[in-house]
């Protein structure tokens, strides 16, 4: 008898505690009400509060008269303890969906369904800037930046916050589940909580533990899967984030011989000698026609000298000798003259 005492009163105090134990994270962010925000991809959801005894949803188009036209689509609602958001279902009918008394009759909003969306950024804190697919030095701290509508979820009952995954996987492809400060302080990056957008996490990436964060590229992006959103709905910027990227490192990637040095170019100066051209003078004069004087070609030991190769100087033109037009020939005159006068004289 004593035997049979203690299981009966095991089985109370269990059915007790079952009865009276807070619902679990996991049950409560799937338990949809009345007007919730539901995401394309989730699945199993328990909508039968939101349904309020009926068994069909309906959605009508942006500005259709609701009270007076047929939906423009419905679906059939067999179990609403366990619904999913099909992307086939509800990709292009994004919106508020009502649960119909009949046929075609609003009863009442059901849910409103969202496309999900997911984003991460990259900041170093050591010197406040966002280094998303940049480079950092391998001594400085670095945080994350969430931003999603997936906080939409918050609306649910007993939802305090949202699990996501941050990805981190190294240069040599390692998949980190967690990161550790400069401080030696080790964050998991597995469900990670969130509680609203944009969140930024701790300073929780110490770069400067080469033994753990070698020198490379690292890919990092975050990922959620609550109620198996992410396997329904994986493409790239709904579950999933966009991958991007940050490069550890000593130097900047830009200045990695030392910094660009170009070196200097000397230039040989050319001397460059120009010869003046003689400018010739011609006299104009009244008297009797001027006796063209040839001037001699230069003499081979002109050409010997002007081809001798001389070191680079200033040239000093050379002055041209002056002679004065038609002086032989006034001589002549001026003896014929006299001849003449001694002639006359004697006669």
């Amino acid at each position: 008898m004593a035997d049979n005492s203690i299981v009966v009163c095991f089985i109370m105090v269990t059915g007790l505690f079952l009865m009276f134990c807070p619902v679990s994270a996991a049950d409560a962010i799937s338990t949809i009400s009345a007007g919730n925000t539901v995401f394309i991809g989730e699945q199993g959801l328990d909508i039968r509060a939101a349904m309020d005894g009926d068994s069909t949803l309906g959605w009508w188009a942006s500005g259709a008269p609701i009270a007076s036209a047929s939906p423009d689509k419905t679906i059939s609602v067999p179990n609403p303890g366990s619904f999913s958001i099909y992307p086939s279902d509800f990709q292009t009918h994004i919106g508020s969906w009502y649960h119909l008394s009949g046929p075609s009759t609003p009863n009442g909003t059901a849910f409103t369904v969202a496309d999900p969306y997911i984003d991460i950024r990259i900041e170093d804190t050591t010197v406040s800037t966002d280094v998303t697919n940049k480079w950092v030095p391998s001594d400085d701290e670095l945080r994350f930046r969430i931003d999603t509508n997936f906080v939409q979820m918050l609306q649910r009952a007993n939802v305090n916050s949202v699990p996501v995954t941050i990805k981190v996987r190294g240069p040599d492809g390692t998949l980190f589940s967690g990161l550790t400060s400069k401080s030696g302080q080790t964050t998991s990056l597995v469900d990670y909580q969130l509680t609203t957008s944009p969140q930024y996490t701790n300073a929780i990436w110490g770069t400067s533990n080469r033994a753990m964060y070698p020198p490379g590229t690292y890919s990092v992006w975050v990922e959620c899967n609550v109620n198996s959103i992410k396997d329904n709905y994986g493409q790239t910027g709904k579950a999933v984030s966009s991958t991007v990227t940050v490069l550890n490192q000593d130097q900047n990637p830009l200045i990695g011989n030392k910094g660009y040095v170009t070196n200097p170019t000397t230039s040989t100066p050319v001397a460059t000698t120009r010869t003046p051209t003689p400018t010739v003078s011609t006299a104009v004069t009244t008297s009797p026609p001027p006796t063209t004087v040839s001037t001699p070609a230069a003499t081979a030991t002109a050409e010997s000298s002007a081809a001798t190769t001389l070191p680079a100087t200033a040239a000093v033109p050379a002055v041209p000798t002056t002679h004065t037009p038609g002086f032989g020939t006034g001589l002549v005159v001026l003896s014929l003259c006299a001849c003449l006068a001694l002639f006359l004289k004697k006669h």
